[in-house]
């Protein structure tokens, strides 16, 4: 055998070696996705229930990406659905948020002189969430469609913006892709009013929002920062407003993670510069005074009863009421049983039209 022979061969076989290593290493990483996908799905609203065999820290850490990212496995959930499925007309529309992120989502209209204004959940966007598939039933592990939402609202005489917060769906990255639980979501809130305003169609319509989770705290932060944009808001429904202090207790008390929660807030402010305590809807909802709606599942195992009792308590509006969601422990349901059971909502806005 020459020289180049034996290169060639020396070459080759160090070429297997990388690929093998290689293909370790990315099936390594491939498990722990898998086993990290499984473990969280069972608090945000998925259905296992054996936390002892469970990997508290690795899930807990990938929960923290979904928390500070809005993303599960690094991607970004698809708009997977739109209004026709279910018969509606729609039109994409483009606006921008009080800082200047392009904001993309759909107005679907209706025959009345009424709107509703949609903020979506973590880690959805203005579809749901594909819950489903196996890229992201890390969350909830189930789907969620709003389309069945829309159609009843619809069908109720109400027309529809719903869009993509920032760094979720279609709409614009902002803020070096991080999350802020409502702290920095607040400015796209206050965006999709202002669009409507400006829209000659839906300018004088009178308006309520609609308005989920993530998208809840934003609302509540936007109504307190900016009250002057919100001083003709028939009413409003907040469904599941969170405290994040709230949600991290009870993911490290199921997983039994010793100082899980330490470990959670040192990350996050390490890497966002927000720290859970602030991460509330409570002080601004003491702003508020317009009639509202909260709506939450009494039993959902992310968070406990008391967090939204509390904000509900905190507002000063003397038209309100609080809903409580029954016969589920998963967060998740309560944004398909909008669509299944719409009623309770649309009755509360017809009460303010």
């Amino acid at each position: 055998m020459n020289v180049n022979d034996r290169i060639s061969g020396a070459a080759e076989s160090l070429r297997k070696q990388a690929q093998d290593v290689a293909g370790g290493v990315i099936g390594q990483a491939h498990g722990v996705a898998a086993a990290a996908r499984e473990m969280a799905g069972s608090v945000w609203g998925g259905t296992e229930d054996d936390a002892d065999v469970m990997d508290g820290v690795k899930v807990l850490d990938g929960f923290l990406d979904v928390w500070m990212h809005g993303v599960s496995n690094g991607l970004r959930a698809p708009v997977l659905r739109r209004p026709n499925e279910v018969g509606l007309d729609y039109e994409d529309v483009f606006f921008t948020s009080l800082d200047g992120v392009p904001l993309e989502g759909w107005f679907i209209p209706a025959d009345s002189d009424q709107l509703v204004i949609q903020n979506h959940f973590l880690p959805g966007n203005r579809y749901g969430y594909p819950g489903h598939l196996p890229e992201f039933n890390s969350v909830g592990g189930f789907e969620v469609n709003l389309m069945p939402w829309y159609k009843a609202l619809h069908d109720a005489g109400y027309n529809i913006l719903t869009y993509d917060l920032r760094n979720h769906g279609l709409s614009g990255a902002a803020n070096g892709g991080i999350v802020g639980m409502g702290l920095l979501e607040y400015r796209d809130v206050v965006g999709s009013v202002r669009y409507a305003k400006f829209r000659g169609d839906t300018a004088a319509m009178t308006t309520h929002l609609f308005s989920a989770c993530l998208g809840a705290n934003a609302t509540c932060i936007a109504m307190a920062k900016h009250p002057e944009d919100f001083e003709n808001i028939a009413s409003q429904i907040l469904l599941q407003p969170l405290s994040g202090h709230y949600v991290i207790e009870e993911y490290v008390k199921t997983y039994r993670i010793p100082a899980g929660y330490g470990r959670f807030e040192w990350l996050l402010r390490e890497r966002t510069g927000f720290n859970l305590a602030e991460q509330s809807p409570l002080e601004s909802a003491a702003a508020i005074g317009t009639p509202t709606m909260v709506a939450q599942v009494r039993d959902d195992r992310v968070t406990r009863p008391e967090d939204v009792q509390s904000i509900y308590d905190a507002l000063p509006a003397a038209d309100k009421t609080l809903h409580w969601i029954e016969g589920t422990n998963r967060r998740f349901d309560a944004y398909n049983t909008i669509g299944e059971h719409p009623a309770v909502y649309t009755d509360w806005f017809g009460a303010h039209r």
